[in-house]
């Protein structure tokens, strides 16, 4: 049976400034490039067949160093932009503190993390959803139909939205759904693509 394995990106420099950072291409921190063996080992022996990851350098350096760990530097990447982070408009590049004093705390959560509140110029979680999980049906489902144990390495929303898909977490409860840096989600799943089991690392 395929293995779906959900992984947040390793610590990214405004990740340990706390900004926030949306579409902007930030670099890993040196946090979280020397984070990448304990990650890697969380993995190691998975049998992976292939990783989906999106443009976003820190994105693409976090399966860079967590293949080349595993010694699996060959292995095929699928790299595409519908699995971006939630664009956060006016809001990216500013300190998630300093918002929050001049917005309100309550404010600033349902703009990070309610279904269809958007910031100025930015996404909802709706809007990821909308371009995520079209592309996750397409490409990756058909690829765990065909039996294929699956790593996505990507950013917190857009992996939010696939957990939302595939545990069907209602509009209301999602807004309680946090996956840390460099978390893991391990989906075994049945031939129709139904949680057999679910480990979170």
């Amino acid at each position: 049976m395929p293995k779906l394995f959900l992984l947040r990106h390793l610590k990214s420099q405004w990740n340990l400034e706390n900004r926030f950072t949306g579409w902007t291409d930030v670099p890993l921190s040196k946090e979280g490039i020397e984070s990448a063996k304990n990650v890697s080992e969380k993995i190691s022996g998975a049998g992976i067949d292939k990783v989906y990851t999106s443009p976003l350098i820190r994105n693409k350096e976090s399966v860079f160093l967590i293949l080349k760990n595993l010694n699996k530097e060959n292995l095929p990447i699928i790299i595409n932009k519908a699995l971006n982070e939630r664009n956060y408009g006016k809001l990216q590049g500013l300190n998630k503190d300093e918002v929050k004093k001049q917005y309100g705390n309550e404010q600033v959560k349902a703009w990070r993390r309610s279904w269809d509140q958007a910031p100025l110029e930015g996404e909802s979680l709706k809007d990821v959803f909308e371009r995520v999980i079209p592309f996750f049906q397409e490409y990756i489902e058909n690829d765990l139909r065909s039996g294929k144990n699956i790593l996505v390495v990507s950013s917190h929303n857009s992996l939010r939205a696939i957990v939302k898909y595939m545990e069907d977490i209602s509009d209301e409860e999602i807004i309680n759904l946090e996956i840390p840096y460099a978390g893991l989600i391990i989906y075994d799943l049945d031939k129709d693509l139904k949680i057999i089991k679910k480990k979170t690392v």
